[in-house]
């Protein structure tokens, strides 16, 4: 398959300095950089999709460095991710489930505590869907204060024969995570989960 054909990218940063509560110390960030590419099954069955996740992985492995240097360029002040797609309306579901791959180990690639895995949405939509983007910790699945997600989207995408990507990262747990259940300082490392 040729390499993937970009119309747009777009990078979206959040600040957020309290929830209601007192203002956080230092904000938390968050952010998700966005391509929109062409669906080259779009309009059409094919049994065998798995050779375009390779034809992916140069591109999310740009879009992680890339998301990365939106947060200030420390891969080790990277604490959450995770991943989504929305496929236009001449795709299927199917379509978008060809990130997985790339998308998540991408960042594990380029992440060094990694080991959890990454979260993921993916959902057919039309012109301006949007997506909650499930968020948890980077190297522990099990920390709660990093459970979030982040809502993404661009007004004219996906087209009927586009797959909107996405990545998204945070640098730090919800503003007044206050859940209880295991802390980030607790993380042991082992099998991504705790």
């Amino acid at each position: 398959m040729p390499e993937p054909e970009v119309r747009k990218r777009s990078i979206i940063i959040e600040e957020i300095f309290h929830e209601g509560g007192p203002l956080a110390k230092v904000p938390r960030r968050r952010a998700a950089i966005l391509a929109v590419i062409k669906n080259p099954f779009a309009g059409k069955y094919v049994e065998d999709l798995t050779g375009f996740m390779d034809d992916l992985k140069p591109l999310g492995l740009q879009m992680t460095k890339d998301l990365v240097d939106a947060l200030g360029g420390d891969v080790n002040a990277i604490e959450g991710y995770g991943k989504g797609a929305i496929v236009g309306a001449a795709g299927e579901l199917e379509h978008g489930a060809l990130w997985h791959v790339p998308g998540g180990y991408a960042m594990r690639e380029i992440l060094p505590a990694s080991k959890a895995i990454v979260p993921s949405a993916k959902k057919v939509g039309g012109l301006g869907a949007r997506i909650d983007v499930p968020i948890t910790h980077t190297n522990a699945s099990f920390v709660r204060s990093h459970f979030d997600a982040m809502e993404v989207g661009i007004p004219d995408s996906p087209r009927a024969d586009e797959i909107l990507l996405a990545l998204v990262m945070t640098t730090g747990p919800r503003v007044h995570a206050r859940m209880g259940g295991l802390k980030a300082s607790e993380i042991k490392g082992e099998d991504g989960l705790r």
